[in-house]
Parts: structure tokens; C-alpha cells; sequence
């Protein structure tokens, strides 16, 4: 039952780090030619770090 309300925690937490990666790469848009990601695309783009990323923080985690 902890494993669920851990999912339901990190909710919020993406919403708003979709909206850093939009608001990011909006101010970086300019500098390094690229075009400005909407706030959908940026969704995309964290679930698939969050993805990416959660495999290797469990790992670690286990290890210590």
C-alpha cells in the first residue's frame, strides 16, 4: 500500500517539473537555436527522464 501513496506524492512533483522543462527551455531557446517546448511536450520529455532515471535511483539506493 506505501508503493501507491508514493505514486500519488510524486504527482504534484511532475506537473511542476513539467513546467521547469518548459520554462527552461524557453529561456534557452534563443541561445541555443532550438525551438521552445509547450508545456505537453515538456510533459513528454520529463516522464521519459523520470523513467530513465527511477531505475537507476532504486539501484543505488539498494546498493547502500
Amino acid at each position: 500500500m506505501g508503493g501507491y501513496f508514493a505514486i500519488l506524492t510524486a504527482i504534484p512533483g511532475f506537473f511542476l517539473s513539467s513546467c521547469f522543462v518548459m520554462l527552461l527551455t524557453r529561456a534557452l531557446a534563443g541561445p541555443l537555436g532550438i525551438n521552445a517546448l509547450g508545456y505537453v511536450d515538456a510533459m513528454k520529455l520529463t516522464i521519459t527522464l523520470w523513467i530513465a532515471v527511477a531505475p537507476l535511483v532504486t539501484a543505488r539506493r539498494r546498493r547502500h
